[in-house]
């Protein structure tokens, strides 16, 4: 069996319970080394074999899967954040299927909704917006037309950007055509990390001050109204609201 497991953002107890137990049972691990923190290693067995998937190709990925599962093996392939953002399992998943090799996803704490936790904010906030926007700017890798950050801008949802601070210029760039107005804008390297930093800044400052800092990899940007503006209470807690757990109060 092939478990694709989602380490978390960075600190090693964010892994979910079942990631870590199934870490500890595994007798192959293959780790994203350049994301993924090597303390998880030490949550497994001794003669557990380990490779660093950060110098190997699909190819080799999928030649170790294949001969390790065949030998009765369990194999851990060991994702940063959640796997099923930015992780590249679709194209391991298909060939797995292809071999008639069983796997399992197990989900993990996003870096997205860390950096969220690590600047204290709530990306869905009543009157202000009830949605969020991952994507990225393209880069080597390229981004559909239709999802242009200067369009996805114009909806004004709130944001988490990913894989793009070394392009911090053509990011706000693109955010300033979409919203039309200097927004919050935060900038969270390593989240969770202990070696974590926070840039909190708008539209209008924060590239300098990403630069200043020398902020070019590893980290979210997390932008909208969310950041800091004024919003409504929700009413899952109001007391004149009522819903089948509670009744609401009468007025008096």
């Amino acid at each position: 069996m092939v478990y694709f497991i989602g380490a978390g953002p960075g600190a090693v107890d964010l892994i979910t319970v079942r990631g870590r137990d199934l870490l500890e049972r595994a007798d192959v691990v293959i780790y994203a080394g350049s994301l993924v923190s090597k303390e998880h290693l030490e949550y497994c067995k001794k003669d557990v074999q380990v490779y660093n998937s950060a110098n190997m190709t699909l190819e080799d990925v999928l030649e170790v899967m294949t001969m390790e599962e065949q030998m009765g093996k369990l194999v851990v392939r060991l994702h940063t954040g959640d796997p099923s953002i930015y992780g590249a399992i679709r194209e391991q998943m298909v060939e797995l299927d292809r071999l008639n090799i069983e796997y399992e996803v197990v989900p993990g704490v996003s870096s997205f909704t860390a950096a969220a936790s690590s600047i204290k904010r709530e990306f869905t906030l009543p009157s202000v917006t009830q949605t969020v926007i991952l994507t990225r700017v393209e880069g080597r890798t390229p981004v559909p037309e239709t999802e242009d950050l200067e369009v996805l801008a114009s909806v004004g949802a709130s944001m988490a950007i990913f894989l793009s601070v070394s392009m911090i210029e053509k990011v706000v760039k693109k955010l300033r055509a979409g919203y039309k107005k200097n927004v919050g804008i935060a900038v969270v390297e390593r989240a969770t990390w202990e070696d974590e930093r926070i840039i909190m800044g708008t539209l209008d400052d924060i590239v300098e001050k990403v630069k200043e800092n020398n902020i070019t990899k590893c980290a979210q940007i997390l932008v909208g109204d969310f950041i800091d503006s004024d919003f409504e209470k929700s009413l899952l807690y109001d007391k004149s609201f009522s819903h089948m757990f509670r009744e609401a109060e009468e007025k008096k």
